[in-house]
């Protein structure tokens, strides 16, 4: 319904995404990760950060109404 809050709390997301990404190159480059996990992983944080864009996007196409 507040498409500005409903954007903040994106915004939060696409950041935490952001900064799972930075884990995931850590942990790969500390041998956590094998470079096949790393890769899979790093390919779903991609999409999500795609989704989220979207969403920031297009909030009106998920429950937020434009005041005109």
């Amino acid at each position: 319904r507040y498409v500005n809050h409903f954007i903040s709390k994106l915004t939060d997301s696409d950041a935490e995404n952001s900064e799972t990404n930075v884990w995931l190159e850590f942990a790969l480059r500390c041998n956590y990760l094998t470079p096949e996990q790393y890769t899979s992983l790093n390919i779903k944080t991609v999409e999500i950060g795609k989704i989220i864009n979207y969403m920031i996007a297009n909030p009106h196409k998920f429950g937020c109404v434009i005041p005109n």
